[in-house]
């Protein structure tokens, strides 16, 4: 038996009570009870199964640690972008490194009313993760009169709480975090952008997954990936079902990779000369022999034709890095006002080729 006092209150443990100065360097999880109120629970060890991590930039974990080091309060980082993308294995990465260096991880999955006066009574150094934060803080509704889930932690991030912390949230949506987070470097400190594998990255992941019989095979699953984003999580299942031989055109059809939105382009028109004229959000079904027309605009937004052709003409040009469509796939009709004076020239000079490229995401840091 054992006896733990808190002031006047005394308890009755069994002898597996064991008592620390700190928290060991482990990971938990919050949890809530009515009568007890919130504890810590043992979390399962964080693993990464794979032998090489795609999407992600090992020399930004170091980066991370190494400002928590310097710094004297606590240190934000945001993880965001689409799911799939590699946000949550930065952060399993992140939290593996942070544990060798003598930091609990702390996994915060739902939202409970006084939270934020939980872990600012945990005064050691600790990394504390809220994974999908949108959705666990940013989908529950506050009562009349309270305070928004998201509003009763910006306290906490401020950073001056006591025991130095290192806070990572991920999320996919970044409409559904609150304006106090964003653009708030004293709160969080870093923003990590993820976004869809590149061609390049797409053919490298493929390269080490595959069998070399099916190496043939990667242009088609490369050219798919320029029409739909597509996540390591798809590329994982595409090169699991071309392992066994499949071909790409074959495993597609039956994998949960379905065509449920409208996907948006970018549309631009390529002269001989070097004249460009652009078509931004163009909602386009590159599966299907579809009739298309596009309207073009030159760079100061003049309106400058419309160029007409099939979406089954579109083909993957791999010296491109992108879908295009041959000048005899095509056919112009210029507009008969003339805003810049650049139709008249336009209507001189030979096409070389149409391009659609899928809209990536927007790229939210400044480019200096």
């Amino acid at each position: 038996m054992k006896a733990i006092s808190t002031g006047n209150v005394y308890r009755i443990y069994d002898d597996t009570l064991k008592t620390y100065d700190k928290l060991p360097a482990q990971p938990y999880v919050v949890r809530f009870a009515m009568q007890t109120g919130f504890y810590l629970e043992r979390y399962a060890d964080i693993e990464i199964t794979e032998s090489k991590i795609y999407g992600v930039h090992p020399e930004k974990v170091q980066k991370v640690l190494d400002s928590f080091g310097r710094y004297n309060r606590s240190l934000g980082v945001i993880l965001s972008g689409d799911k799939g993308i590699g946000k949550s294995l930065f952060a399993k990465l992140l939290a593996i490194e942070a544990m060798k260096k003598g930091l609990p991880l702390i996994i915060v999955d739902r939202h409970i009313g006084g939270i934020a006066s939980y872990l600012e009574s945990i005064e050691q150094e600790v990394m504390v993760l809220f994974d999908e934060f949108d959705k666990t803080f940013g989908e529950v509704h506050s009562r009349d009169g309270e305070a928004s889930p998201q509003s009763t932690l910006l306290t906490l991030f401020d950073g001056v709480s006591p025991g130095k912390k290192l806070f990572v949230i991920t999320c996919n949506e970044l409409r559904r975090l609150n304006d106090y987070l964003i653009n708030r470097p004293g709160r969080f400190h870093y923003h990590f952008r993820f976004d869809y594998p590149s061609a390049e990255e797409v053919r490298a992941y493929l390269k080490d997954k595959l069998p070399r019989k099916m190496y043939d095979q990667i242009n088609e699953v490369v050219a798919f990936s320029k029409k739909v984003n597509l996540n390591y999580d798809c590329l994982r299942a595409i090169a699991f079902e071309m392992s066994s031989g499949t071909k790409f055109k074959d495993a597609i059809q039956d994998l949960n990779i379905i065509n449920v939105e409208r996907e948006s382009y970018q549309v631009s028109l390529y002269f001989e000369n070097g004249h460009v004229v652009t078509a931004r959000n163009v909602y386009l079904n590159l599966f299907d022999q579809d009739d298309a027309c596009v309207d073009l605009y030159d760079r100061k937004g003049c309106y400058i034709g419309c160029v007409s052709f099939n979406t089954g003409d579109c083909i993957y040009d791999p010296h491109l890095v992108t879908n295009m469509v041959r000048p005899d796939m095509l056919s112009i009709e210029f507009a008969t006002e003339d805003c810049s004076n650049m139709v008249e020239q336009l209507k001189k000079e030979k096409v070389k080729y149409l391009t659609i490229s899928r809209h990536g995401m927007r790229n939210l840091h400044y480019a200096v």
